[in-house]
């Protein structure tokens, strides 16, 4: 919810910041072409931002301490952004941690509870941002063309993302998919878990979590941008496991 706000101000304040260091470079150079919006920032123009340099000229006064403004305002905000998003701040579930109990419906409608396997196989529980998103399909439809082999590894596959059971039972029907995937509908289990979000908060993370018979994590999986790496990487971990 916070990082959403951060966000939200962040996005806000990029309109007037945009704006005045448009105001304020006009001031520095002198001119009113358009061509001075596209202009490298150059030293005089750090000069004139951080000093006095035309200490006469209202107009420059006026513009360079409102681009000040603007300009701290946006960096503050952003700099909350990156400490509240920051990976280490939010996981909670780590290497060594054991799975937290949860019960979600599956794609079916049916409540699964994670108590019901744990300690009689192993696990691979991903959490994907969207059904039916390209990276998110890729991923899947990876675990599904491997669904037999994790199977020989003794493994489950569940899915888990903040979609509907309607949402994920049709998209489990598109492409096939013979594994399970859980409605998070409220994010509680993401934030259970601690799963970081992406992109400054604008995307949900792609984390996987290897899960061993004791419900211990013994690996972690975090690439939002290689979704099929968490299909190899998993099959490699499970493969090393006694």
């Amino acid at each position: 919810m916070f990082e959403r706000l951060w966000l939200i101000l962040i996005i806000v304040l990029a309109f007037p910041l945009v704006y005045y260091r448009g105001m304020f470079r006009k001031a520095v150079y002198k001119s009113d072409n358009w061509k001075i919006y596209l202009r490298p920032t150059s030293l005089k123009e750090f000069k004139a931002f951080f000093g006095n340099m035309f200490p006469e000229d209202m107009n420059y006064l006026h513009v360079r301490n409102l681009f000040r403004i603007f300009s701290g305002a946006f960096i503050f905000f952003v700099a909350l952004l990156l400490i509240y998003d920051k990976p280490g701040n939010m996981n909670k579930i780590k290497i060594g941690s054991s799975v937290p109990a949860f019960i979600l419906p599956d794609q079916n409608g049916k409540l699964f509870d994670i108590n019901t396997v744990l300690g009689n196989k192993n696990l691979v529980i991903y959490f994907y941002p969207k059904d039916d998103t390209p990276g998110c399909t890729k991923e899947a439809c990876s675990f599904r063309d491997q669904y037999e082999v994790f199977n020989q590894e003794n493994a489950m596959i569940i899915g888990i993302s903040s979609q509907s059971v309607e949402s994920h039972k049709v998209f489990a029907e598109k492409y096939h998919l013979s594994f399970t995937l859980l409605s998070d509908e409220g994010n509680d289990i993401r934030k259970l878990f601690g799963v970081p979000t992406n992109f400054l908060g604008l995307l949900p993370g792609r984390v996987t979590y290897i899960v061993d018979k004791k419900g211990k994590v013994v690996y972690m999986i975090n690439s939002q941008t290689q979704p099929t790496k968490h299909v190899e990487e998993a099959l490699k971990v499970l493969k090393g496991l006694k």
